[in-house]
């Protein structure tokens, strides 16, 4: 009956783990203040937060209209889940999705261009490795 009753942990940590979590936070407490870098910004000046929030990417007119539809495909099926603010989270974060992948589109790339890295499996037996461009 004990056993039932009894709720496992939700995270456990190793030792391995643990000590290296201590040995980082023991040598990063060790370091002079002068040494430790300076690029880090307080969350009230990150790069993040310089935007306005209603300044949405520049898109073309059909990446807006495909953003759209993915954000109303969205909110369609988990919309009654989310809150206002996770609605508003799901419009930034679908719109800055979208321009990197309008870039990627932009790409000329046909059928027949090959890979760039080509993988060969290893058979056994077979010891020699071909040279990197060979077929």
């Amino acid at each position: 009956m004990a056993k039932e009753t009894e709720q496992p942990h939700p995270r456990v940590f190793s030792r391995r783990t643990f000590t290296r979590g201590a040995a980082l936070a023991a040598a990063a407490a060790a370091l002079p203040a002068d040494l430790l870098p300076q690029t880090q910004l307080p969350p009230a000046t990150s790069p993040a937060s310089e935007k306005p929030a209603d300044q949405t990417p520049k898109l073309s007119a059909e990446s807006q209209a495909e953003a759209e539809a993915k954000i109303q495909n969205i909110l369609r099926k988990y919309g009654s889940r989310l809150s206002d603010a996770e609605k508003t989270d799901l419009r930034k974060l679908v719109l800055s999705a979208q321009e990197p992948l309008e870039k990627l589109r932009a790409f000329p790339l046909e059928n027949w261009d090959e890979p760039a890295l080509v993988l060969r499996p290893v058979v056994e037996g077979n010891t020699a490795k071909p040279a990197i461009g060979e077929k």
